[in-house]
């Protein structure tokens, strides 16, 4: 595992330990959430990153509004789909 070595001001580093308790793992889940909502990071490469099962991910995606990319020719390409099984 590779280790990232930021340069943060020790009163902002006092603030964020006040608001998150580990800041490391604050930073681990903010990097993960924005990962995936830019396309960065699969859904799997969230919860191994930080240890979290299927549905532990699933929550915690969804408490961070980080939802699944999926537009109107998704939902139509599914639908196509469906009717094609349905036959």
């Amino acid at each position: 595992m590779a280790k990232i070595i930021l340069d943060v001001p020790d009163d902002i580093v006092a603030q964020l330990t006040s608001a998150w308790g580990d800041v490391s793992r604050g930073v681990m889940m903010a990097i993960a959430a924005v990962g995936y909502r830019s396309g960065a990071l699969s859904r799997e490469q969230v919860g191994r990153t930080l240890g979290l099962s299927f549905w532990e991910t699933d929550a915690f995606l969804k408490a961070r509004r980080a939802y699944l990319a999926y537009d109107e020719q998704d939902l139509r390409r599914d639908r196509r789909d469906l009717e094609r099984l349905g036959r």
